[in-house]
């Protein structure tokens, strides 16, 4: 996948990079032409520069003094108006005699640029190695390079900066939407901090989410009003059922009877546990208000006895680290979203225990969080399906009991608002499957209400 940071880095940098060295080949070349033609002024003015009465040659012939022109070897050779050599400078070779005007010669190893001058009664000639001129003037073009050396790193680490900070608004864009919830279809805000640029992005995505949360919202109220519209007539067919068996005027086996009955059951709950989802799947936004846990736990627990004991099945509430003995284990929650789970992991439970069987609730405490588990002594989950039956309609192969396959998602759904942590594992060294909710937040504030509330020394049962 193409990264636009990296094609932008790589193409500015690159164009920078090959920019910066056509310049710099461009200054470095023109440094070293005009040297060039400052060494062969340099040597013009040596020649007009000469005093009339030079002449001699030899070992202690006097040197004129030329200054700062001393450093540079230049050769000096002066002929009289007969063609006679009447000058040249000392442990030098003598050349010929040039043109005049600029001429660049070669003398053995070295090359020579040579400057010929006319005079009335004289030729002056004025030669330099031309390896002296190019150091000079390497050293020179070198010199006229060091801005360039230090604007291109500068101008390396602005384009970094300002490429940076110019995409920093998708970055913020990317970081909004990927920490957002599932349920979270609200526009983005749309304000001055957003480029002109990106705003047709965020349009399009504001009308996409407009677009996913009409869709969703049609969903949800599809399921919840056939939910509710099933709801009732399944609940007057079920009485009408009751009433007819009584009264004889319904005639059939028992078995049969029984059977239809227990198929209307299984369509009420299943309804009921539709309305729920849809309940749930339409209040992504969970409102905390402290609520008692231990009271909600022994609520449910109630609520449920007629279903454990119809199965002689032992239900019981128990409570680990109490801080008190009337410990309410007060929690930050949505308290009919916290009856809902609770209801469904012991509802689950029940179902899915053998008769005679075992379901424990224990409310327990860790640090500055509470959590429950729901333990039973069913024949549990095989390993392979642990991961899956929080789908919704998800039933393993080897499922008892008569369900929905709605429950486990409605309690997945539950604790994605609370953000609660949710896991499954089967019971070490005997039958049965353990559900573990923690993460609820305690409340430190005013107690709240105890009255009913049994000792967690003695368990609810």
């Amino acid at each position: 996948m193409r990264s636009i940071r990296r094609w932008l880095l790589g193409w500015l940098i690159f164009g920078l990079a090959a920019a910066s060295g056509v310049a710099a080949y461009g200054i470095f070349h023109t440094a070293r032409v005009e040297a060039g033609e400052l060494f062969d002024y340099e040597l013009r003015t040596v020649a007009l520069s000469l005093p009339a009465n030079l002449a001699g040659a030899g070992e202690g012939d006097r040197q004129p003094d030329l200054g700062d022109l001393a450093d540079d070897r230049l050769v000096i050779e002066i002929w009289d108006r007969t063609g006679k050599l009447v000058y040249h400078s000392m442990q030098e070779p003598v050349f010929a005699r040039l043109p005049v005007g600029f001429n660049t010669v070669e003398t053995g190893e070295y090359h020579w640029r040579a400057f010929g001058l006319q005079q009335a009664d004289r030729y002056v000639q004025v030669a330099q190695p031309v390896s002296v001129r190019d150091d000079l003037a390497m050293q020179l073009a070198l010199h006229t390079l060091w801005p360039l050396g230090v604007l291109v790193p500068v101008t390396v680490a602005l384009v970094l900066l300002v490429v940076a900070r110019g995409l920093a608004p998708i970055g913020g864009l990317s970081r909004a939407l990927s920490t957002r919830s599932i349920d979270s279809l609200e526009p983005l805000r749309l304000d001055g901090t957003v480029p002109v640029e990106i705003k047709p992005l965020v349009v399009a995505l504001n009308d996409l989410l407009q677009r996913l949360n009409a869709a969703s919202q049609a969903q949800r109220t599809f399921i919840a009003d056939a939910a509710h519209e099933l709801r009732s007539p399944l609940a007057a067919l079920k009485l009408q059922l009751q009433a007819a068996s009584r009264d004889g005027s319904l005639k059939g086996e028992g078995q049969t009877l029984e059977r239809v009955e227990g198929r209307v059951n299984r369509m009420i709950h299943l309804v009921q546990q539709l309305l729920t989802l849809a309940r749930e799947d339409a209040h992504p936004v969970t409102s905390m208000t402290p609520v008692s846990l231990r009271r909600i736990g022994e609520q449910v627990v109630g609520d449920c006895s007629l279903l454990a004991e119809a199965k002689e099945i032992d239900l019981g509430l128990e409570c680990e680290h109490a801080r008190t003995a009337d410990d309410a284990y007060t929690v930050l929650a949505d308290p009919h979203g916290m009856s809902v789970l609770l209801g469904n992991l012991i509802n689950n439970a029940i179902r899915h225990t053998p008769r005679g069987g075992r379901v424990d609730v224990i409310l327990r405490r860790s640090a500055e969080r509470v959590g429950f588990d729901v333990v039973d002594s069913g024949s549990g989950i095989p390993e392979a399906e642990l991961e899956r039956v929080f789908d919704r309609f998800y039933r393993g192969e080897d499922a008892q009991g008569e369900g929905s396959g709605l429950g486990l998602a409605i309690v997945s759904r539950i604790a994605e608002r609370h953000r609660l942590g949710l896991s499954l594992r089967n019971n070490e060294g005997r039958p049965g499957l353990c559900v573990c909710v923690s993460g609820l937040k305690t409340y430190e504030g005013a107690p709240l209400p105890t009255e009913g509330m049994a000792s967690p020394v003695s368990p609810i049962r």
